[in-house]
């Protein structure tokens, strides 16, 4: 179930899109009977490098995407792009079982990724990509994993800064 609305936040003064990559029902057991919710996992994005993911639950489909569009809002992260279409250098990300293996790739490549993979990497604006899911494959812990790989990049400015060099002897 996808869903691509713009979503305006006042606070970045630009448009942010948003896709819903999973909507399930929740169930709690209590003495009275079972109590059913519903869980939203949501990315948002401006397709020019930054990307959030949020996951919000209530007892009514669209009350559980709102909630998670505004923690997906809360928690934008930013991401170096190479050439404005890919990622600088290969990265892997692990959030409990799963693993993400993201590899740059050639102009004209496209983003091949599945699932919630492909809506993480699609709303960041990274255009050309390969991926590799590794271990478990549950929708959320992908989102998560492919989000800390692309924490894990930075800019070869930074590196030149870590290292104390130039940006020139960085980059060769």
């Amino acid at each position: 179930m996808q869903n691509n609305k713009k979503v305006e936040d006042p606070k970045q003064q630009k448009t942010l899109e948003e896709q819903v990559v999973e909507i399930k029902s929740v169930v709690k057991v209590n003495k009275g009977g079972r109590q059913r919710r519903f869980s939203a996992t949501v990315v948002v994005g401006d397709r020019h490098g930054k990307v959030g993911l949020g996951m919000g639950k209530a007892n009514e489909v669209p009350d559980a995407i709102k909630k998670a569009i505004q923690d997906a809002n809360k928690n934008l992260i930013t991401v170096p792009l190479t050439d404005e279409r890919t990622i600088a250098y290969e990265v892997i990300g692990n959030k409990g079982a799963a693993k993400v293996l993201l590899r740059p790739a050639a102009a004209g490549t496209g983003v091949i990724a599945g699932g919630a993979v492909r809506a993480v990497l699609e709303l960041a604006g990274i255009r050309d990509i390969l991926s590799k899911s590794l271990g478990a494959r549950t929708k959320n812990n992908m989102a998560n994993a492919t989000l800390d790989a692309l924490k894990q990049i930075k800019t070869p400015e930074h590196i030149a800064e870590l290292r104390g060099k130039k940006v020139e002897e960085i980059l060769g």
